[in-house]
């Protein structure tokens, strides 16, 4: 069965204070969506990768990714939407069979180690319809209403979502058809792994990894610089 890998890099990124969009931000010389179709090919597990783009930005996007187009695993170029999920259902759309597995990442997730991506990839392969990384929370969460706390969860039954999120194509394609179809969802989809549990869809985790943290913010960006500036970069990593 085939893996395809979307990469999602239409988004704005605005909290990044960037003046460009966040993907094509570089990080010691390579833009983040660079870094995350580097790791989807050393991975081993990917069969084709998609990245998803807003029209004006395709042309960036080409020179940036350079000699990845030609890699050995084929690259190649969509349009995304608006908002993230209309970016991943033109991917989906865009891929022309259903018996594969596909991977949805993040392009801000650009330190995500090959080994991580592939575990996901894997645990779909044996079965798993929808499949995400998770890290243990370490912090206290709060439930609240404005400025006023309501209660506080069980931080043992909670845990951080990273991506990619590997899914049965089928059945996400399934998902989605539903989610635009459905005038009031009563939920907005912020990542696909909730689509999958709207639909009814059983979502397994495996083992998510530290260096798989979002780029978000000036700090954010301070902390990858820092880890990419060392020897040995992949010095976190989760075996896998």
């Amino acid at each position: 069965m085939r893996v395809v890998a979307l990469v999602a890099a239409a988004g704005q990124g605005t909290r990044l204070g960037a003046s460009v969009p966040k993907a094509f931000v570089p990080l010691r010389g390579r833009s983040l969506v660079e870094r995350s179709v580097t790791a989807m090919i050393h991975s081993a597990v990917v069969d084709e990768i998609i990245v998803l783009v807003s029209p004006d930005m395709e042309d960036v996007a080409r020179r940036m990714l350079g000699e990845l187009l030609c890699a050995e695993v084929p690259v190649r170029i969509v349009h995304g939407g608006g908002e993230r999920a209309d970016s991943v259902w033109a991917g989906l759309q865009s891929i022309p069979d259903d018996d594969a597995v596909v991977l949805i990442h993040d392009a801000a997730r650009a330190l995500t180690p090959p080994g991580m991506i592939a575990r996901v990839a894997r645990a779909v392969l044996a079965g798993s319809p929808a499949v995400i990384p998770v890290m243990p929370v370490a912090d206290t969460i709060k439930r609240v209403d404005g400025d006023t706390v309501l209660d506080t969860p069980d931080r043992s039954a909670l845990r951080a979502v990273q991506t990619p999120q590997g899914f049965s194509l089928a059945q996400l394609r399934e998902a989605n058809v539903a989610y635009f179809a459905d005038t009031d969802p009563g939920f907005t989809a912020t990542d696909d792994a909730s689509l999958m549990e709207w639909a009814g869809v059983e979502v397994r985790t495996v083992q998510g990894d530290p260096m798989a943290f979002k780029v978000t913010t000036p700090i954010d960006m301070m902390l990858a610089r820092t880890i990419t500036d060392e020897a040995e970069p992949t010095i976190f990593e989760v075996p896998s």
